[in-house]
């Protein structure tokens, strides 16, 4: 493989691996999110817990750095008076106590160098017969490869910056004033550098003129460590309080949301259609109160549920009760009707008229208690379908054949559009070919005379039928409204096919038997369409239709028109606006 084209396949690796870090990345915020906004209880414990956090950091910032001044302010205090004292002594031993230095004091020997005896004195025991924390080293100026170190100190070990500053304090002629550094100092004998508090200081010997410069080495090794033992205590202290803190918020939170989850819960169940369902109440608190309304309301709420369905069932009952009642006196009126009608040419205009009036208004009268019949069993639960497997197309053709005459009398023609495959289903034949001649005769009322469109397609899981009228339309919000029982756009206009005002009522409850959907679009002036989807298979859910429920021409116009909006550009030099090309 080229080398190009093995660089390639790396890159491309890559990025699926990397592609797939991120997708597991994105899944798992997502869930840490869903986690978060679910619970309540979690988000006061991490609340809580940040808060503290952020408090015990501050407080225990402030209180390192107040103990850590004041031990080094103490030390620096303690370290700078021994070293004045210090360098008293040393003034006091090098002070000649006669004229002749080499004449010995009461018998004492001549001395080689003065520093020997300083040094005993400085570096000797103190009261209490222990070892001084602290090392000396004495330089003579005026001879410098004469020095004195207690311990393994050397010239070399005094910091250059304090050097410097005291030779100028010495220049000047300020022998009493002292200059201190802090600094990590690597001592011999020493596998790391210690933190050493130095001070440094001249003894001026006035009569010979003399100066030497005394260093102090002052070990901070115990406060250091005496620091260290302080940080990880306020450490320790402060993760306990956090902790702590966490837990109490817990059991806080815990205490509140868990009545709160309860509510929830029973809430759902009883939203569920469980109106049984109540809360236990235990004390008087808040949420013992909120427990008592819950209750309240819940039992108030079963009461007026099941007094509704009392009233509900006493009206289809009578509904049902009366549809069957009607049916016998309807039929000996229906009886004595026929007779009269066959016999209206024997009758005087009037009577005649009266016989035909009678006769239509009957057949209105069958068609409704037909529909009351037909909504009651859909009340109380007792349809059914009779399943067959069908070609949709045949059922639309039977139904429009069924509306011919009435769209010839109101001067309607029907355009069919059919697919060339058969659009098998399995569906309740009677009750769908309802649905669609309900649909014809609506849209040939409303269709203003205009060509009705009855489009069918099909996909893998559904069949559809549109019907598309070019009428009056429909405002906002009456695309719902529609299929209310005896609903009507315009009360004042009177029904044309003597309509009992149930049929789309009834055909949305036969489209739901099927478990398909019936849907209306329309707008005022563009004329209204109705869409029915059905399943293939019985008892399939429905994710789709195979049809647009707005008119192709209708969404053609919309997509035309969003790409023809002009866009307003800042005025030219004559004062007019230009569309963007």
């Amino acid at each position: 493989m080229p080398p190009t084209k093995k660089k390639r396949s790396r890159r491309r690796t890559f990025r699926q691996i990397l592609g797939g870090v991120r997708r597991r990345v994105r899944r798992a915020a997502g869930r840490v999110r869903s986690v978060w906004r679910r619970s309540l209880q979690l988000q006061v414990v991490t609340s809580t817990l940040v808060i503290s956090v952020i408090v015990v950091v501050v407080l225990g910032t402030f209180l390192s750095t107040q103990i850590n001044k004041s031990v080094i302010e103490s030390s620096q205090r303690s370290s700078v008076s021994e070293a004045r004292a210090d360098r008293l002594q040393i003034a006091d031993a090098l002070t000649p106590e006669t004229d002749d230095p080499t004449v010995p004091a009461e018998g004492g020997n001549v001395s080689s160098n003065p520093l020997d005896d300083v040094m005993d004195t400085v570096t000797g025991s103190g009261e209490d017969g222990s070892k001084k924390r602290y090392d000396v080293l004495i330089l003579d100026v005026g001879s410098p490869g004469q020095s004195r170190a207690s311990g393994t100190l050397v010239p070399a070990d005094v910091p250059h910056s304090l050097r410097t500053a005291l030779k100028r304090k010495v220049e000047k002629g300020e022998y009493d004033k002292t200059i201190v550094a802090i600094e990590r100092v690597t001592l011999a004998g020493q596998s790391q550098p210690v933190l050493t508090y130095v001070v440094g200081g001249v003894v001026h010997q006035s009569s010979t003129g003399q100066n030497y410069e005394v260093y102090h080495f002052f070990p901070l090794d115990g406060e250091e460590e005496l620091l260290s033992n302080v940080r990880l205590a306020i450490v320790v202290v402060g993760l306990g309080l956090v902790l702590l803190l966490a837990a109490i918020a817990y059991l806080v939170a815990r205490q509140v949301v868990t009545p709160v989850r309860l509510a929830r819960q029973a809430a759902e169940r009883l939203a569920s259609g469980k109106l049984d369902e109540r809360l236990k109440v235990r004390g008087e608190d808040d949420l013992a109160r909120l427990a008592n309304s819950f209750n309240e309301m819940a039992s108030n709420l079963a009461l007026k549920i099941h007094q509704l369905e009392e009233l509900s069932q006493v009206q289809r009952q009578f509904v049902s009760d009366v549809s069957h009642e009607l049916r016998t006196p309807l039929t000996t009126v229906r009886m004595a009707a026929d007779l009269l009608y066959d016999a209206r040419e024997d009758f005087d205009p009037m009577a005649a008229r009266s016989a035909e009036l009678m006769q239509a208004q009957l057949e209105r009268f069958e068609s409704m208690l037909a529909d009351l019949l037909e909504i009651s069993r859909y009340d109380a639960g007792a349809a059914t379908l009779d399943l067959d497997p069908v070609d949709v197309r045949d059922v639309v053709l039977r139904a429009i054949g069924d509306s011919e005459a009435l769209a010839e009398r109101h001067a309607t023609r029907f355009e069919l559009r059919l697919p060339n495959e058969p659009c098998m289903a399995e569906i309740d034949n009677r009750r769908v070919e309802r649905i669609l001649r309900n649909l014809l005769f609506n849209a040939i009322e409303h269709g203003e005379g205009r060509d009705i469109v009855v489009t069918v397609g099909a996909d893998r899981d559904a069949v559809a039928v549109a019907v598309r009228d070019h009428g009056i339309g429909l405002k906002p919000g009456e695309d719902t409204m529609v299929f209310d029982r005896f609903w009507r756009a315009d009360p004042s206009r009177a029904r044309t096919i003597g309509g009992t005002g149930l049929g789309l009522a009834i055909s949305r409850e036969d489209a739901t038997l099927h478990g398909g959907w019936l849907q209306a679009w329309g707008q005022p002036g563009e004329g209204t369409q109705f869409r029915l989807t059905l399943p293939r298979m019985a008892g399939a859910d429905l994710k789709g239709s195979p049809l647009s429920l707005v008119p192709p021409e209708i969404e053609m116009r919309r997509t035309w028109r969003g790409a023809m909006t002009p866009v307003l550009l800042p005025a030219t030099g004559d004062g007019a606006l230009h569309d963007e090309d």
